[in-house]
C-alpha cells in the first residue's frame, strides 16, 4: 500500500441522517482499532447476529474501531461532516474544537457542555439525544479531543477485516469440487436457499446456497482452517464455527439451524432490523403507498435506506434533515440549489434537488416522524422469501479493502483480470488482484477548494485506467506500471463541489465522451478541451455510453426524475429519442447490448431498454419484492444479451434473458446490493459479474449455469 502523508480529512456518504452538530465554535493520534471479530459457538446465543455481520457493524458505527477515537471518527463520518466540512461552510468548522475556550453560546468548552449541545441541537441543528447514546457521544468527544478532527476525504480509517496483505492465501476461482454439507432446520422448514459462508484467513468470504434438500457445495479452496457461518441468518439463530478445517472435497458436519421465533413474525429487535435490506425495512414500515413512494423517489440515489431507519429524531430535527437533503445541489450537499443553474449561472429551471415539492417535503417529515420518531414502536418484522431453484446455483465472493468508509462507486476490469475501483468521497483509488485478495491503493492529487472523490472508471485499449472527478471536474490517467497519476481539468462551467464531470466513455481512438451543458461532448483527454459537440435532444443526460463498435452514443434521463432515453449515430448525427410520458422510468446508468440497444437501470424499479429497431422504450419489471418500492442505479448487458443489475435498495442481483423474458434473482450474503456500476467479465463461462458495494467491499458473482 502506498505511503501517505497528508492532512487527516475525509468526506462521508451522503445520507439523510447525516446532518451534523451545528453551532459549535470553529476552532495523528493512534486509533482504538477494532480487532477482527471473534467467532461464537453455534448454540446458546442471546443475540440475533454474530460479530462478523457487516451490516451490524455499520449500524453500530464499529467499522473502524469498537470504541474510542476510531469509533468517534466513524460516527463523525455519518453524523457531523455534512454541515461542518470545510467545503459546505454551513456550520462552524470543528477542527481543534477543544482548543477554544467558549462555544457560540458563551458556555465553556467542556465535555459536559459539548455533550449537551450534541443532545439538544439548536435552531439549525437536529437534536441527536434521541438517536445517539451516551457512549456514542463519549466516543465522538474523544475523537474531537485527540485532535483528529476533521475527516474530509483524505487518509481514511483502517479496515480491521482486511488481512490479504499479511495473510497470504490464494482465492479460489472454480465453481465446484470443494467442501460439501447439509443444512437442517429443526422446525421442519424448507432448507432451500440458505446461504453458507467460509471466511478464509485473508478475510475473503465465499458464500454458496443450499438446494431443495439442503445440500451445498463450495468451490475447491486452499486447504486450511476457515470460519464457517450462516451470513445474515434472519429467521435463524446465528451459527458460527471457528475454526473448521477444509481439505479438498471435505464432508462437513450437518449444520442444524434453530428459528428465532415460532412464526415468520420476527421480533423487532435492532439485531434483526440490521439484517433487513432497505426494501424490507420500508415494506415493514407502517404508512401509505403514497408516503413510501415519496421516500423512494426522493431518497433513492445517494445512500441506503438503512441510514435513515436506524435513527430516531423528533419532528423538528427531521424537518431540518429533509430540508438539507432536498435543497442542495445534486449529491454534493455543498451548494444550495436556489439560484444555481446546471451551467453555473443564476437562472435554473430546476429549483429543488430531485424536484421535491413542498407537499412532498411535508409528507416526508410527517412520515419519518411517525415511523422513526423517538417514541415510535415497530411491529413484528417479516422478511422476503429466500432464493429457490436456479437462483441458488451461484457463488458469491466478497473482498475486503485496506481502508474503511471509502464510499465506493465503480469497478472495471482490465485484460489481466485486475479489478480497478473508484471512491466517491475520498482521494483513494485502487486495484484488486482477485487471485490473492491483495489491494494496491493510489491517491488522486487534490484540487484546491474542491472535495476529493472519483466517479467513473474506464479501462482503455492499453489497459490504462482513467478516473473522473465529480467534484474537482478532472480526468485522471493512472500509469499501472509506475502508479503516476496525470491529471487534466475538463472544461466545464459548473462550479467545483457541484456535480460536474462524472460519467464518461472512451472510444478506441482515445477520445473521451460525456454529456453536459445541453450537449454530447467529444473531449481531448490530453487538454480537457471539447473538440466536437452534438446538441442534446433533451436538457441533460446522466450517463454517457459508447457502443462496442464505437458507432453509437447513448444516454439516460435526469438521475432523479427523468423519463428520457437517447441514442445517436456518431457517423451521421442521427438521433433516436424517446420518453415514457408521465411515467418517470428514471433511466440512470447502463450499457449497450450486442444488438446496439442501450439499457439503463430505472429508478422506478425496472430495467429500461431503448429498442433501436422500433425506436421505442421497453420496460422490464423483475419479480422482486416490493416492486416498485425499490429501484436500480444501472444495468449492464453481457456478451449473450442477458442483462444484469443490482437491486439498489435490496439484497439481490437480477439476471434477465430478454428473449424469453425470464429472470433469475440471486441473493447476496449481506442485506445490500448497492451497485452503481456492474462490470461483466465475458472471458469466463458462464460470465462473471462484479460490483463494488457502496458500503465498502468488492463483490464477485459467479453463476454456475
Amino acid at each position: 500500500m502506498k505511503n501517505r502523508s497528508r492532512m487527516c480529512t475525509r468526506v462521508t456518504i451522503l445520507a439523510v441522517v447525516t446532518i451534523a452538530i451545528a453551532l459549535f465554535v470553529a476552532g495523528n493520534a493512534s486509533r482504538s482499532q477494532a480487532a477482527p471479530p471473534q467467532s461464537q459457538a453455534a448454540s446458546g446465543h442471546v443475540m440475533h447476529t454474530d460479530d462478523f455481520q457487516r451490516s451490524a457493524r455499520l449500524d453500530t458505527y464499529r467499522v473502524i474501531a469498537d470504541s474510542g477515537a476510531g469509533r468517534g471518527e466513524n460516527i463523525y463520518f455519518f453524523k457531523c461532516w455534512m454541515c461542518h466540512n470545510q467545503y459546505a461552510k454551513t456550520g462552524p468548522y470543528l477542527k481543534e474544537l477543544f482548543k477554544h475556550t467558549e462555544l457560540m453560546s458563551g458556555d465553556p468548552v467542556t465535555d459536559a457542555n459539548v455533550a449537551a449541545k450534541i443532545k439538544e441541537g439548536g435552531p439549525g441543528m437536529p437534536s441527536f439525544g434521541t438517536t445517539l447514546k451516551d457512549a456514542d457521544i463519549a466516543d465522538l468527544i474523544t475523537y474531537f479531543k485527540e485532535g483528529k478532527c476533521c475527516v474530509e476525504g483524505e487518509n481514511p480509517g483502517p479496515n480491521p477485516w482486511y488481512r490479504a496483505a499479511t495473510q497470504k492465501w490464494p482465492v479460489q476461482n472454480g465453481l465446484s469440487g470443494g467442501a460439501t454439507g447439509t443444512v437442517k432446520i429443526t422446525s421442519g422448514d424448507s432448507p432451500e436457499g440458505v446461504g453458507v459462508q467460509l471466511i478464509a484467513p485473508n478475510g475473503v468470504r465465499t458464500t454458496v446456497y443450499t438446494d431443495a434438500q439442503g445440500h451445498f457445495e463450495f468451490p475447491k479452496m486452499q486447504a486450511g482452517n476457515y470460519t464457517l457461518r450462516i451470513p445474515t441468518p434472519l429467521l435463524f439463530k446465528p451459527y458460527v464455527i471457528d475454526p473448521v478445517h477444509i481439505d479438498g472435497a471435505s464432508k462437513l458436519d450437518d449444520i442444524v439451524l434453530e428459528r428465532v421465533a415460532d412464526s415468520d413474525a420476527l421480533p423487532a429487535t435492532p439485531e434483526i432490523e440490521r439484517q433487513l435490506s432497505s426494501a424490507e425495512l420500508l415494506w415493514n414500515m407502517p404508512g401509505t403507498a403514497q408516503e413510501k413512494a415519496v421516500l423512494q423517489k426522493n431518497c433513492s440515489a445517494c445512500h441506503s435506506w438503512q441510514q435513515i431507519f436506524r435513527n430516531r429524531y423528533d419532528e423538528r430535527s427531521w424537518a431540518l434533515i429533509v430540508d438539507r437533503m432536498t435543497q442542495y445541489s445534486g449529491t454534493s450537499l455543498v451548494i444550495r440549489i436556489k439560484g444555481i443553474s446546471s451551467t453555473g449561472g443564476g437562472n435554473n429551471s430546476v429549483t429543488r434537488r430531485d424536484g421535491t415539492s413542498p407537499e412532498e417535503v411535508n409528507t416526508l417529515v410527517k412520515f419519518l416522524t411517525r415511523v422513526r420518531g423517538p417514541d415510535a414502536q415497530d411491529a413484528p418484522l417479516r422478511v422476503f422469501p429466500r432464493p429457490r431453484g436456479a437462483a441458488t446455483n451461484v457463488i458469491v465472493t466478497e473482498y475486503e479493502l485496506p481502508q474503511a468508509l471509502l464510499a465506493l462507486h465503480d469497478v472495471q476490469g482490465d485484460s489481466k483480470g485486475i479489478m480497478w475501483f473508484s471512491s466517491h468521497k475520498t482521494d483513494v483509488v485502487g486495484k484488486l488482484d482477485p487471485k490473492t485478495g491483495i489491494v494496491t491503493e493510489y491517491t488522486i492529487p487534490l484540487t484546491p477548494k474542491a472535495m476529493p472523490g472519483t466517479h467513473a472508471v474506464v479501462i482503455d485499449k492499453n489497459d490504462v485506467p482513467w478516473f473522473s472527478e465529480n467534484w474537482g471536474h478532472n480526468l485522471n490517467r493512472l500509469d499501472p506500471q509506475t502508479g503516476k497519476v496525470t491529471q487534466v481539468h475538463i472544461e466545464d462551467a459548473v462550479p467545483v463541489n457541484a456535480p460536474g464531470f462524472g460519467n464518461f466513455a472512451m472510444t478506441r481512438d482515445g477520445f473521451v465522451w460525456d454529456s453536459r451543458d445541453d450537449h454530447v461532448r467529444k473531449i481531448d483527454p490530453e487538454t480537457g478541451k471539447t473538440v466536437q459537440r452534438y446538441p442534446l435532444q433533451v436538457g441533460f443526460s446522466y450517463d454517457s455510453l459508447i457502443s462496442a463498435d464505437g458507432n453509437y452514443w447513448g444516454g439516460g434521463g435526469l438521475p432523479a426524475w427523468g423519463n428520457t432515453m437517447e441514442r445517436m449515430d456518431l457517423r451521421t448525427g442521427k438521433w433516436i429519442e424517446q420518453n415514457t410520458g408521465q411515467h418517470m422510468a428514471t433511466p440512470k446508468r447502463g450499457g449497450f447490448d450486442p444488438y446496439g440497444n442501450p439499457w439503463f437501470g430505472g429508478g422506478d424499479g425496472s430495467l429500461v431498454e431503448l429498442n433501436a429497431k422500433t425506436g421505442l422504450i421497453e420496460l422490464h419489471v423483475p419479480p422482486t419484492a416490493p416492486s416498485p418500492l425499490t429501484d436500480f442505479y444501472e444495468a449492464q448487458p453481457d456478451k449473450n444479451g442477458e442483462v444484469w443489475a443490482g437491486v439498489l435498495h435490496g439484497r439481490q442481483m437480477v439476471r434477465l434473458n430478454p428473449k424469453s423474458e425470464s429472470w433469475t434473482v440471486y441473493q447476496m450474503p449481506e442485506p445490500f446490493t448497492y451497485d452503481r456500476r456492474t462490470y461483466i467479465d465475458s472471458s469466463t463461462h458462464p460470465v462473471t459479474v462484479w460490483y463494488v458495494d457502496y458500503n465498502g467491499y468488492l463483490v464477485r458473482v459467479q453463476p454456475r449455469e
